[in-house]
């Protein structure tokens, strides 16, 4: 079509540069990985696909240098992000990013603790706090409580024994244990997860402000018998953390299952655009686990996106 008159024409582009000013741009966050005794070099190409296929977020990747290597001159410029993912277990971070990394959290920063980075940094006392529970790593009885889900509340524990475990890889019903959270308003009661492993007997601090969801970790498949807390929020400074237990990473972006999940994947995009943001802005799609059947993405990318 010709737009012959000049007035309608620029009304016309008047009106289109509204609607891209209007248009949201993505949000910008970063991914820390490069040491896991996890599969990593999958895990975070899996995180940045789920993260940027929602088209909320654009997400850089930070890989550390390999284990036993030099750090000392690591760094990530925190303040530029949103929110940052922790995809990392391995040697230390040098000092100065640790502190801009507290300050970063301390200040308002977000962050997203997914899977084995609650193994990280069993003696980082600060670190600890943000991610509330650990596991593995020489954790005992000194690093805090055992906390599970039991009679209705969160019960902590302080029997001796060591910090972390999982049984075999099944599939599980996530079972939510608050009324309403931006992250999981309109989510089902229960639903159906993928297979992965399920984190059990997790010490630490045990300060969770929000939790979520837990599930039954079975004795039959090595478990603890107990109803464990897997994925919740917590309070550090000003900041926001959303730490996930689920999503073992499977050895290829095509065999992994735990990450493939939508339940899983619909957690991650929700949990950081609440540590971004405070709100959650994004809809239930149609795909969403339900209590008897799992759900799976197996390109990543929701229907129709």
């Amino acid at each position: 079509m010709l737009f012959r008159d000049k007035s309608f024409l620029a009304a016309a582009l008047a009106c289109a540069l509204s609607l891209c000013s209007c248009a949201k741009e993505p949000m910008k966050g970063v991914i820390i990985t490069g040491q896991n005794n996890h599969n990593w070099p999958v895990s975070h190409i899996a995180l940045q696909r789920i993260l940027e296929g929602s088209g909320m977020f654009e997400m850089d990747i930070a890989v550390l240098p390999p284990a036993g290597e030099d750090m000392a001159g690591v760094s990530v410029d925190f303040g530029k992000y949103k929110v940052v993912v922790l995809d990392y277990n391995g040697d230390s971070w040098p000092g100065p990013m640790r502190e801009a990394f507290l300050e970063y959290v301390r200040n308002g920063g977000g962050v997203v603790v997914y899977h084995a980075a609650d193994n990280a940094f069993a003696g980082w006392e600060e670190y600890n706090k943000i991610i509330a529970l650990g596991g593995w790593e020489g954790r005992d009885e000194k690093s805090g409580p055992y906390v599970y889900w039991k009679d209705g509340g969160l019960l902590k524990d302080t029997s001796p024994g060591p910090g972390g475990s999982h049984g075999a890889r099944h599939e599980y019903i996530m079972n939510r244990r608050i009324e309403s959270h931006p992250v999981i308003d309109g989510l089902p009661e229960r639903w159906k997860h993928a297979t992965d492993e399920l984190y059990d007997r997790m010490r630490g601090p045990g300060d969770i402000k929000d939790l979520l969801y837990t599930a039954y970790s079975p004795t039959e498949k090595g478990g603890s018998g107990r109803e464990e807390p897997l994925v919740f929020t917590v309070e550090y400074g000003k900041g926001r953390i959303f730490h996930t237990m689920l999503g073992h990473c499977g050895d290829t972006l095509e065999d992994n299952p735990a990450m493939q999940c939508v339940g899983f994947q619909e957690l991650l995009i929700r949990g950081a655009e609440w540590c971004a943001t405070g709100k959650v802005s994004r809809k239930v799609p149609s795909d969403f686990p339900t209590e008897t059947e799992v759900s799976l993405r197996k390109d990543y990318k929701e229907s129709g996106r």
